[in-house]
């Protein structure tokens, strides 16, 4: 009797505890505010966007995002993690923001709140072979992408693709067509512009796009304090040119959506 009156207590616990975590709220504005500190989530694996120099993060976003916190009076606390596990992070309210080229779509808006877009791109395909350019020259052919991404939902759409290799990060995804293992990559068009340059004894060439896509932070779904901040922060950014002036130092072009994608 009195190991099942444990075991119902240890059940009770862990129950509440459940509850708790179903029941957490995001923090408003106002508490980030009062904290002094944002805490923000991003992949680090996703040059030149965001990636470790050494131990730094570095990248086009963090510079964005510490350009945003500025204006909005707080520090940033970084997490760093896997792309897959950043979203199911935000929702846990393990962090109040996610920025890491997430592609707005309707299915991520289900449990998500967006902000608005700070920047415009797209998935292109890369290849060795230059015959392979657009959507119809990936017939029969494999093709890697990152799990998780608007890469993979966008590939899956060509029906006519023999195979889908998708890994955890992007720079495997990279090294497999690298290797000869695929026939084509898709990925973001300026990582894709960066690993060229990057790479010129490679053989790769940049063929079309398969898709366009707005790309936005995140929040947690319904955090409107927060992501009414982040908006308001990131317009003082491009009014300002402090936009401009990060997207030069990485891109060598203002990359701002300039009208709908």
């Amino acid at each position: 009797m009195k190991l099942l009156k444990t075991v119902a207590r240890g059940l009770a616990v862990a129950l509440a505890g459940a509850l708790m975590l179903c029941t957490a709220q995001a923090r408003s504005f106002d508490d980030i505010k009062k904290d002094g500190k944002i805490i923000i989530a991003t992949e680090g694996q996703f040059a030149p966007f965001n990636y470790f120099q050494g131990n730094k993060l570095a990248g086009f976003e963090v510079d964005v995002a510490e350009a945003m916190a500025q204006k909005m009076g707080v520090k940033i606390e970084w997490k760093a993690l896997s792309f897959d596990a950043l979203l199911t992070g935000l929702r846990q309210d393990r962090w109040d923001m996610v920025i890491a080229s997430h592609g707005i779509t309707e299915e991520r808006a289900k449990a998500v709140t967006f902000t608005e877009p700070h920047y415009c791109s797209g998935g292109v395909i890369i290849a060795k072979d230059p015959a392979i350019k657009g959507a119809k020259d990936l017939a029969g052919k494999v093709v890697s992408v990152q799990t998780g991404t608007t890469y993979l939902e966008n590939v899956k759409k060509v029906a006519s693709v023999k195979e889908i290799k998708n890994f955890p990060q992007d720079t495997d995804a990279r090294a497999a067509l690298v290797s000869g293992r695929v026939d084509a990559w898709v990925t973001d068009r300026f990582v894709a512009k960066a690993s060229l340059d990057a790479n010129p004894g490679a053989g790769m060439h940049m063929g079309d796009f398969l898709f366009v896509e707005r790309i936005a932070s995140a929040v947690a779904k319904g955090n409107t304090s927060l992501a009414g901040e982040v908006n308001k922060a990131l317009q003082a950014i491009l009014a300002d040119g402090t936009y401009a002036t990060i997207s030069k130092k990485w891109f060598n072009e203002d990359i701002r959506c300039k009208a709908p994608q």
